[in-house]
């Protein structure tokens, strides 16, 4: 009697794609360790990935927003989800920065370390005024905002269209129609280049790992470790506690739903490079509805600075720490205020966490030089930052569908696949 040879490729298939994602991650570390420098080889591999990434940020945020605003029809139901949005990202932020400052003082990574620092030329940055912020929400054009990825200018307009789509009635019903078709071959598309990316995920760690060695890496050892600390606590705590106590919800299948996106997020180090794979999270293992994380998802990429509020706590006290500054009471609930406003004025910013932490030492009277002390392994912060930031944004895109009975159960409690 003869045997069936398995079938490898359906093998593969019914691997669940976190668990590929997590074996690249891995292998890339591991391969990034041993080969140094030489792991560069291996980058045109990420760089592929990311840059299909990038290919559906702006076509899958403006389509998923004008049907979610066009699915909403209510123009109250849209302001309610908008205000519980931002007011859940500012409380998020605050506990973010309130834990990084925390952890820092428990631990205090800058005591016993004896390092210089020069200028830092990016450090003097400032953060634009409201004005500039309110007048640079309204696209001049917006087919240049489209061209140029300006996320924040493409959900103003997307919002203006859909809601006058809803406002004609029965002769934007066509119009909405092809939006919805365009949106579901956008999700497709999002699906297929998933497939890639326990291969992207490889590419990029093993060029991370291998360009930071360890000489590199242990004079700031202490510092990176209490930043992911504070990072892994504030997912698991405050996420996973306003998850419980607000929505009645598990954590622990939001936590197993999200891993996805978080590898992504940890990878690419970027929060709209990783909005595909978050929407795929929040409507396909979290079930949430395509028109509240269509709506909730672009904003929170842009907003939310949950990660970066624990980077500005953490490495503030650090700072303090290495220049024998005292901190007092008032200095760190400045940090807590500053941070928190800040995360508002710099959203869309390029170089956020950067014009976020020089306003609060600013404000602090820490010397904005000291910066580059923590910019060699910037990279490496800002890759857990960024999972935090894209954790925030699926943690509260599942509140609001559960406030808003746009949450499947069903689906958010039925254990993860794929």
């Amino acid at each position: 009697m003869t045997q069936t040879a398995p079938d490898r490729s359906n093998l593969w298939q019914r691997i669940p794609l976190w668990q590929k994602i997590l074996a690249g991650l891995f292998l890339g570390v591991i391969t990034g360790t041993l080969m140094g420098e030489n792991a560069s080889i291996f980058k045109p591999l990420g760089d592929i990935f990311i840059n299909a990434i990038k290919m559906l940020i702006v076509p899958l945020v403006f389509s998923t927003l004008v049907v979610g605003i066009t699915a909403m029809r209510d123009p109250q139901k849209m302001g309610r989800i908008g205000a519980r949005t931002i007011a859940l990202y500012l409380l998020t932020t605050a506990f973010a920065i309130s834990i990084g400052l925390l952890a820092s003082w428990l631990f205090q990574p800058g005591v016993g370390l004896d390092m210089s620092f020069e200028p830092n030329p990016d450090a003097g940055k400032e953060a634009p005024s409201l004005v500039e912020i309110l007048v640079g929400l309204v696209p001049q054009n917006p087919i240049d905002a489209l061209a140029t990825g300006n996320i924040l200018q493409i959900i103003v307009f997307a919002i203006g269209l859909g809601i006058s789509l809803t406002l004609i009635g029965d002769k934007g019903e066509p119009v909405v129609r092809v939006f919805e078709s365009f949106a579901e071959a956008m999700v497709k598309l999002t699906s297929l280049v998933m497939a890639i990316a326990p291969f992207g995920v490889f590419g990029l760690i093993a060029h991370v790992a291998g360009s930071y060695g360890p000489e590199v890496l242990l004079p700031l050892a202490k510092v990176i470790g209490v930043a992911y600390l504070a990072s892994i606590l504030h997912v698991l705590v405050i996420y996973s506690g306003l998850l419980s106590l607000l929505g009645r919800l598990n954590p622990l299948r939001y936590l197993q739903g999200i891993l996805d996106a978080l590898v992504v997020a940890y990878s690419s180090a970027s929060s709209s490079g990783t909005l595909p794979v978050s929407l795929r999270c929040a409507t396909k293992n979290l079930g949430v509805s395509e028109g509240v994380a269509g709506f909730v998802l672009p904003v929170g990429a842009t907003i939310n600075m949950d990660g970066t509020a624990i980077y500005q706590g953490v490495v503030a006290v650090f700072i303090a720490q290495l220049i024998g500054v005292d901190l007092s009471l008032a200095d760190y609930g400045m940090i807590v205020l500053t941070g928190t406003l800040a995360s508002i004025g710099t959203a869309g910013v390029p170089g956020a966490g950067l014009v976020m932490l020089s306003i609060v030492m600013a404000q602090i009277g820490l010397p904005l030089e000291a910066l580059a002390v923590v910019a060699g392994v910037d990279r490496i912060l800002d890759m857990a930052r960024t999972s935090v930031n894209v954790a925030g944004d699926l943690m509260v895109t599942t509140l609001v569908g559960k406030s808003e009975g746009e949450l499947d159960e069903d689906v958010y409690n039925a254990r993860h696949k794929s």
